[in-house]
């Protein structure tokens, strides 16, 4: 097991550092200069914008600045903002709370009532409550997040009065609900409709029927034979959306005026804040191959015969 982690961990340092590259060289390749536009519609003064591009190592060649990017990094340096010279690190401390906790919950969300409806549509495959399951399941790949988000706010939110169209406190996890159902809602089918189809599957392999032939209780047999081995494949899909959920907040966090990470990323690409928007993505993808690993780890306790040398 420690080989095989330590053989992961050096396989994420190229994927980390070809990630951040690309998006390194997608943010200062845009148009305009960031620091020209500290002067608004005033006549810039040369001599302060070079040094301000000095100070900042805007001045280096492109790939010299990614590398003191990657120096930076590793001694926990995300870089500094143009425009409020604050440390990005700060910039993600403040917003990433607010982003968590709506993440968590979705996620919370995606996890159990997928699974459960999965799981329910599976056990009574081509029944009239697996058809409805699959209905729903159909209806939410269909229609927009930003779509499912506007819904919300108008109806539960603005006309029923059910609970506050905006979030004004990122802290109360009432009124996250529905920016959080908004959210797991893309999520949440494609869960439904993956544990239905294992759950189908596994219903017809040899080891159900024996442990039916054993006389085994059905609760015995669905929760510790057919739900285990069928959650291996949904595992490693909600591992993966857990990084998704945190990048696809940006449009939820923007409907439901929540002050997160999406709203930061979206307040940095309009004020063109190449740091920032660097900084946020590489805490996201650090994110993403920390979650890859411990799914991969997971596999071996809920299916014993996987073994990692």
């Amino acid at each position: 097991m420690g080989r095989y982690v330590v053989r992961r961990l050096l396989q994420m340092i190229p994927v980390f550092i070809g990630s951040t590259f690309i998006i390194f060289m997608m943010m200062y390749a845009l148009p305009g200069d960031p620091v020209r536009a500290l002067w608004g519609e005033r006549a810039p003064d040369e001599a302060q914008m070079a040094a301000i591009k000095a100070d900042l190592g805007l001045d280096d060649p492109i790939l010299l600045q990614y590398w003191n990017y990657l120096v930076g990094l590793v001694q926990g340096d995300f870089g500094t903002q143009i425009q409020s010279r604050r440390e990005v690190i700060d910039v993600i401390s403040d917003a990433l709370p607010a982003t968590l906790r709506l993440t968590a919950l979705a996620f919370l969300i995606t996890a159990v009532v997928g699974i459960g409806l999965g799981l329910l549509a599976g056990l009574r495959a081509g029944k009239k409550t697996d058809r409805g399951i699959l209905f729903l399941s159909l209806l939410l790949i269909s229609v927009p997040v930003f779509v499912i988000g506007y819904l919300y706010q108008t109806y539960p939110g603005v006309k029923w009065g059910w609970i506050t169209p905006t979030v004004r406190d990122s802290e109360n996890w009432g009124e996250l609900l529905l920016p959080a159902l908004a959210l797991a809602s893309l999520s949440l089918a494609y869960v439904m409709r993956l544990t239905r189809s294992t759950i189908v599957e596994n219903r017809r392999a040899d080891y159900m029927r024996t442990a039916r032939a054993k006389g085994l209780p059905q609760r015995r047999v669905v929760g510790n034979h057919l739900l285990r081995n069928s959650l291996i494949p949904v595992v490693t899909f909600l591992g993966v959306d857990l990084g998704n959920l945190m990048a696809g907040a940006i449009v939820t966090e923007g409907i439901f005026n929540i002050n997160g990470i999406g709203r930061t990323v979206y307040e940095a690409l309009n004020a063109r804040e190449g740091a920032t928007v660097v900084g946020v993505v590489s805490f996201i993808i650090i994110v993403y191959l920390v979650i890859a690993l411990l799914v991969d780890l997971l596999y071996a306790v809920l299916d014993p015969r996987i073994r990692y040398a």
